[in-house]
Order: C-alpha cells, then sequence, then structure tokens
C-alpha cells in the first residue's frame, strides 16, 4: 500500500511539474490556463462532488480526480509544447 502510494505522488509530482512548465510555456494555449484553474478551483474550493466530512471518501476523490484532471490536461498539449516541457520535467 504504501508503495502504491509513492508512486502516486512520483507520478503527480511528476505531472504538476510539467504542467507548471507548460503554463510558463509562451505558446501556451488559453484552454491550459483555464482547465487549470478549474482544478485549482476545485482543489481548494469547500464544495466536492463527495463531501469532505465522510472519513475516506471524502479525500480519496480529491486524489483521483486531480491526478486524472492534471493527466488529461498534459495528454491534450500540442506536440511542440509536450516535447519541450516533458525535457524540462525531465532536467530538473
Amino acid at each position: 500500500m504504501f508503495k502504491r502510494l509513492t508512486l502516486l505522488w512520483v507520478l503527480v509530482r511528476g505531472d504538476a511539474r510539467q504542467l507548471w512548465f507548460a503554463l510558463r510555456h509562451p505558446q501556451a494555449p488559453g484552454w491550459l490556463k483555464w482547465g487549470t484553474a478549474a482544478i485549482a478551483l476545485y482543489l481548494f474550493s469547500p464544495i466536492d462532488l463527495i463531501p469532505d466530512m465522510l472519513p475516506i471518501i471524502g479525500i480519496a476523490d480529491d486524489l483521483v480526480l486531480v491526478p486524472l484532471a492534471i493527466r488529461f490536461l498534459l495528454k491534450r498539449l500540442p506536440p511542440g509544447i509536450a516535447a519541450a516541457t516533458s525535457a524540462k520535467r525531465s532536467a530538473s
């Protein structure tokens, strides 16, 4: 279980770093900025699909939906931006 969480953390951290580099890229599309803002709003908003008051399930939706949303945005990056941000991600 702990190994899975560690692997998930490494993937999310890498994807979040790549998303950060993509946002800072000069040719970043507008939908990427709106999508990232929507993810941040969902993450920090008190309104969730499943309320956080439920002990495990309430936090689990954030742990599942946010990484999936980040991966969704990264999969739709234009090839040039994806290659540049992927190279930056692996270099740092």
